[in-house]
């Protein structure tokens, strides 16, 4: 590897949160049967003509504004024309010369952690195709057309990611602008947040690009980073082989964790852009443009830093804050009223609520839990009126039910407290009374052998407090 390095450039496609789609007034709204959702302008019917939906242009306008870079004071609409079974009009509604975004940028880390400037070439409008189901089973392929006309937003990026985790970060970059802005709602389960990664390598030193491949319609973090570290190698594999790399378009298989050729791109696909006849011009004045600006809300970067001065948190803890809008809201709310510690308050949070929204894979809504709510648990926890155990079954119960918290924890008030309490006193003994050669350490000035002590009592009682534990252990090693 050391030989070679690579050169990644990343395609993403944002379906932009809009309630009809972007020519016509059909629902966007995601698991309806199959082609319930497709209107005679989605399928290009004759006699019908488009008409733009005008949500669109502010959503494009809020991310050029959130990524520095210039909006187009006009833009148009080509047709981009190509056959695939599931683009009914044989073109695709897209914008080439005179994108409503150019330029901008983003900052990520690389691998010293180092700030690193990521340049975006564009991003322009355009609508969805359809979605092709290949079915082995059956030996066929349906076409669903729900999606067809979607409005997205694909933004572009120069190819200036060298390493798998870089083109992982500056995904994840975009994609926390694009839900804090709720441009998107980056479902990437729902195929509302995805990529092409544009990958090739190159001798060190080399300022020549490689022979590219692309992979194709990646909706996974985990996946674009094996995928590319599987690309990354196979090519290198072929040119120390003495062979080439073709350019293709490859797709990757998360099952085998390999990138199999879809199909070969040998030389640049011949779609014969022309303005679309059916749509005017694009034409934006810089008042639009100031009352957008006005209306940005805080970026996560921005978020970040205030985070980091204000409460010192941990990037850790900063990444899992700001891992989407709904999380920042939830704990933007509970901080300004919170008496306890921030670091302690966030532990909490990570150790249950954010645990079961991964698990579970659901969003944190105020409807399943209220924050205010979350913040009187853990006031009860602090001053020992629950017991800890009980916080996640107090959650489970509370999340979604619309019960006041009151009866749902009534039954919880010092439910086991002072058993748990008596409890934990009778396992300090007990490990204290087993363990005469590490108390005689202790006695002896060795107290970091505390540790030894708190983690033989969590073996036995766990989910129990360690700072308690500690405590109660020093006043009863020092009694000794």
């Amino acid at each position: 590897m050391s030989n070679w390095e690579t050169v990644i450039g990343l395609e993403i496609h944002v379906q932009l949160l809009t309630k009809s789609k972007i020519f016509s007034s059909s629902s966007t709204s995601y698991g309806k049967d199959p082609n319930k959702q497709a209107s005679y302008v989605d399928l290009g019917m004759p006699g019908t003509l488009p008409v733009l939906n005008k949500s669109v242009i502010r959503k494009a306008v809020e991310f050029g504004l959130a990524i520095d870079a210039k909006i187009a004071r006009k833009s148009i609409f080509a047709r981009k024309n190509y056959f695939y079974p599931d683009l009914p009009k044989n073109y695709q509604i897209s914008q080439l010369d005179l994108p409503i975004v150019e330029g901008g940028y983003i900052e990520i880390k690389d691998s010293d952690n180092k700030n690193k400037k990521i340049n975006i070439t564009r991003a322009h409008l355009e609508e969805d195709a359809g979605k092709s189901i290949h079915s082995d089973e059956n030996n066929c392929t349906y076409i669903d057309l729900n999606r067809s006309g979607t409005p997205l937003l694909e933004i572009v990026s120069e190819p200036e990611m060298q390493s798998a985790n870089e083109a992982v970060s500056y995904m994840k970059k975009i994609h926390s602008i694009v839900t804090y802005l709720k441009i998107s709602d980056g479902n990437m389960q729902e195929g509302s947040f995805r990529c092409d990664a544009n990958v090739s390598i190159r001798k060190v030193g080399d300022k020549k690009l490689g022979t590219r491949t692309e992979l194709k319609n990646i909706n996974s973090f985990k996946f674009v980073e094996k995928a590319i570290n599987y690309e990354v190698q196979r090519q290198i594999d072929l040119l120390e082989e003495g062979k080439k790399v073709t350019q293709e378009t490859r797709l990757y298989d998360e099952n085998k964790n390999i990138t199999k050729s879809m199909r070969s791109k040998e030389e640049a696909n011949d779609y014969r852009y022309f303005p679309d006849p059916d749509l005017l011009p694009i034409e934006i004045n810089d008042d639009y443009i100031l009352e957008i600006q006005k209306t940005l809300p805080e970026l996560p970067e921005v978020k970040a830093q205030n985070y980091k001065s204000n409460y010192d948190f941990t990037d850790e803890q900063i990444n899992i804050i700001l891992s989407n809008s709904e999380i920042t809201n939830f704990i933007d709310k509970i901080l300004p009223i919170s008496k306890i510690s921030a670091k302690k308050l966030i532990n909490y949070f990570i150790s249950t609520v954010y645990i079961k929204l991964n698990k579970e894979n659901l969003n944190l809504l105020e409807d399943d839990l209220k924050p205010k709510d979350f913040y009187m648990l853990i006031e009860l926890i602090e001053n020992k009126t629950i017991a800890k155990n009980n916080l996640k079954v107090i959650i489970d119960e509370l999340w979604g039910n619309n019960k006041d918290i009151s009866f749902i924890i009534e039954k919880h008030i010092n439910e086991n407290a002072n058993d748990d309490a008596e409890l934990i006193n009778k396992l300090i003994k007990s490990i204290v009374e087993k363990n005469d050669k590490q108390v005689k350490e202790y006695k002896n000035g060795k107290t970091k052998i505390i540790g030894f002590f708190v983690g033989q009592v969590l073996k036995e009682a766990k989910g129990a407090d360690p700072s308690d534990i500690k405590e109660k252990l020093i006043k009863l090693l020092d009694s000794i």
